[in-house]
C-alpha cells in the first residue's frame, strides 16, 4: 500500500508555534491551541442543546476543532492582524488555507477521502457547526491573553480588547457563550493550589 502523509502533517501540529511575532510568556503551539478549541466546542454544544433548545452533536464539533487549523502545519500560524489587515491579502490567504485543506486530504488513500473532506476542508465544514468553531477559537484566544496578561505580558492588552469586542457580539447571538465564560472561565486562571482548594 502507498504510504499517506495525512497523519504526518498533523503530528506536525505540535511544531507550529501560535502568536509568532508577539512576545509570549507562555508559549503555545497549533496542537494545544486545537486541543483547547475541541474542549471548549463541546461544551458549547452541550451548553446549547441542554439549555437552549439545540441539537448539534458535541463529538462532531469537537473533532472538527482539532482539525481546525491543519493548514497551519503547512503555512505556519499567520498573526490575526496581518491575516485580516486587507481583503485582497485575507482572500489570497484565504486560497492559500484551502490548497493546504485540499493537499491535506490528497495525501489519503482514495477510500477514505471521503470521511475527511468534510471534517479537514474548512469551506466544506457543515455551516450549523461554524459558528460554535469560531466562538471557540476566540475563547480559546481570549483566555490565552487573560493568561498572558496575569504573568505580566503587555503585549496582550490590546488583543484582549479586540477580542472582548468580537465575545460582546458572540455573547449576545450565543447564550451558551455567556454561559461558558460565567461557569468556566475564572477557573482558567487559577493556580494548582487555588484548583485543589
Amino acid at each position: 500500500m502507498k504510504q499517506s502523509a495525512f497523519v504526518a502533517w498533523i503530528f506536525r501540529m505540535p511544531l507550529i508555534k501560535r502568536w509568532g511575532l508577539m512576545h509570549c510568556i507562555k508559549p503555545e503551539n497549533v496542537a494545544e491551541h486545537s486541543h483547547q478549541v475541541a474542549v471548549i466546542a463541546h461544551l458549547l454544544c452541550v451548553i446549547k442543546n441542554e439549555r437552549y433548545g439545540g441539537d448539534l452533536n458535541p463529538e462532531k464539533a469537537a473533532t472538527l476543532a482539532i482539525f481546525h487549523e491543519i493548514s497551519e502545519s503547512k503555512l505556519q500560524d499567520l498573526n490575526h492582524v496581518v491575516k485580516y489587515h486587507n481583503k485582497d491579502f485575507t482572500k489570497q490567504y484565504k486560497s492559500l488555507e484551502h490548497l493546504a485543506e485540499q493537499e491535506c486530504v490528497d495525501t489519503l488513500p482514495q477510500d477514505l477521502k471521503k470521511y475527511y473532506s468534510n471534517i479537514v476542508i474548512q469551506n466544506d465544514v457543515d455551516p450549523a457547526y461554524r459558528p460554535v468553531l469560531k466562538a471557540a477559537d476566540t475563547i480559546s484566544a481570549y483566555l490565552k491573553s487573560l493568561d498572558e496578561q496575569k504573568f505580566g505580558n503587555v503585549e496582550f492588552d490590546y488583543v484582549r480588547k479586540n477580542i472582548e469586542k468580537k465575545l460582546f457580539s458572540l455573547k449576545r447571538d450565543y447564550p451558551e457563550v455567556d454561559d461558558f465564560l460565567k461557569v468556566f472561565a475564572k477557573n482558567c486562571l487559577a493556580s494548582i493550589d487555588e484548583l485543589a482548594s
